[in-house]
Order: C-alpha cells, then structure tokens, then sequence
C-alpha cells in the first residue's frame, strides 16, 4: 500500500511513509512520535488521498543533528515544505498533532501556497505573554538537559505520568505499548534539541498572524483535554475560514484515543474541503 524512503532536504535526512494515491495530506506527529502514528488513517484514507507521514527532525528514523539551530520550527516547517516538494507536490492539505500541530500551522503562516487545508489536533499557535513563553523556555531547557542527562528510558517513565496524557491509560493495552515502544526508540539528544528549537517557549507566538491564513481550517480537540479545546475555541475566532470539532470521550490524542470518531471527522471535512477526485 505504501512505502518508506528517506529524503535528503538541504543536508538533512528525513524519513517518510508515503501511502496511497490522490491529493497530497501530509501528516506531523507530535513530541515523541513518530509518522507510525497515522498507520490506522493512512490505511482508512489510502483509496483517495496520498498520504506523506514524515518523522519529523531529531524523532524516529529521521536524521537527529547536534546543531540546535536546525530544529528551530520556522527551519523545520522550510524543510517540510521541501520534502512536499521533492515527493512531485506544490501545494497539500496538513493535519498536525500537538507539535506536529504547532509545525502545520507555522507552515501555513509561513508558505501559505504550499497549504490547500489545515487540521490541528491538540495544538496552539504558540505562547503569547512574555514572560509565561520564557518560563516555558527555561523548563523545556532544563527537561532537554534531563534527558540528556538521565537517558530515554527515564524520560519516558516521567513522560508518560504528565497529566496532559491521563487519559491514554485507557487506551487497549497494545496501542499504549505501541506509543510507549516509538517512545522508547528515541534518541536523547533528539528530543533534546526538539525542545529547545521547536518547543512552545521557543516558537515566536502566531496569534497577530492568524487573521492572514486563508486556508480552511479544522480545529480539533478532545472533551477532555480542557486546556485545548479553550484554545481551539480561540483560534476559531481569528481564523477567517475555521470549523472546530470536539471529540467526545478523548484527551489529548483524539486520534489515539479515539480512533474511528476521529478519522471520520476527518475524512468528513476533507470530502467537503479538499476533495479527492471520482
């Protein structure tokens, strides 16, 4: 169905799944991810869409580099928009969780001719006070410098108890080993340098720059994770052409909590936005 290659964009290595046949939809995981996360939705979607599902700088099989500069997001978001090219593709539809979110929508601020449609999962457009994004970007320092210090298998254990994520204790057993697994097959200084170039108090806040994104939107957020339904709620406001859904029964990672509603919510708004031919 699908096949996985490694591309080289500006000297850098990045893995990618690509699956299926139709207009592009590029997919971005979150912190810790890795594209495996999309296997359910890219097998649902395959028929009609072709799906790029990368794993983004420093996560996975994708090239993890020492200089921190090149994990700064507007580079990240520069470098996914050449990968979009160098697979045959100007222009695609983005769907992002959580970090992968934050990167789509950088990219929509940024290149926004490389974006037919957007859709964020658990995201934010950044940190807009001051001094709560620099108290962000001292604790994403010292966890950086934690994990380098304490190794993966440490982090994760901490991770995995952060409440942002109680809600994926009830997911079946195999799928919480599966996220536990790509988690574990991290690489310390990865991660690390992630959060100091692509975490919330590094990224430069995208609020002023929301009323300029024309693409259509979809927001989503599951009920139960408050804290992002609030913000989802928001940028529906800001953005000139914005839907949000509520996932009812999931947290922070709908699509992993809640599988079939989310990828049905999806492929609802892509057949009314960015429709597949036939």
């Amino acid at each position: 169905m699908g096949a996985a290659t490694t591309v080289e964009i500006d000297g850098l290595s990045l893995h990618v799944e690509v699956a299926g046949a139709g207009p592009p939809l590029v997919l971005l995981h979150g912190f810790t991810g890795s594209a495996d996360t999309w296997r359910d939705l890219t097998r649902r979607l395959a028929g009609r869409y072709r799906t790029i599902a990368p794993d983004l700088v420093g996560h996975a099989r994708s090239e993890a580099p020492e200089a921190v500069e090149r994990y700064a997001i507007r580079r990240a978001a520069a470098d996914l928009v050449g990968l979009l090219r160098a697979l045959g593709h100007e222009r695609a539809a983005w769907l992002g969780y959580s970090l992968g979110g934050r990167v789509a929508l950088q990219v929509a601020a940024d290149h926004p001719q490389a974006v037919a449609a957007l859709l964020l999962e658990g995201a934010s457009p950044g940190i807009s006070d001051e001094a709560e994004r620099g108290a962000r970007r001292a604790s994403d320092a010292a966890l950086a410098e934690r994990i380098e210090r304490d190794g993966v298998e440490a982090f994760v254990d901490e991770w995995e108890q952060v409440p942002l994520f109680a809600s994926q204790r009830d997911m079946p057993e195999q799928a919480r080993a599966a996220v536990r697994a790509t988690r574990l097959a991290q690489r310390a200084h990865g991660l690390a340098n992630s959060l100091r170039g692509m975490g919330a108090g590094a990224q430069a806040p995208l609020h002023e720059r929301l009323p300029s994104i024309a693409a259509p939107a979809l927001l989503l957020a599951g009920s139960l994770d408050e804290k992002y339904v609030a913000i989802a709620g928001d940028m529906a406001l800001t953005l000139p052409d914005a839907t949000m859904r509520v996932i009812e029964g999931a947290g922070h990672a709908a699509h992993l909590e809640r599988p079939g509603a989310f990828a049905q919510v999806v492929e609802d708004y892509l057949r009314r936005e960015y429709p597949a031919p036939g």
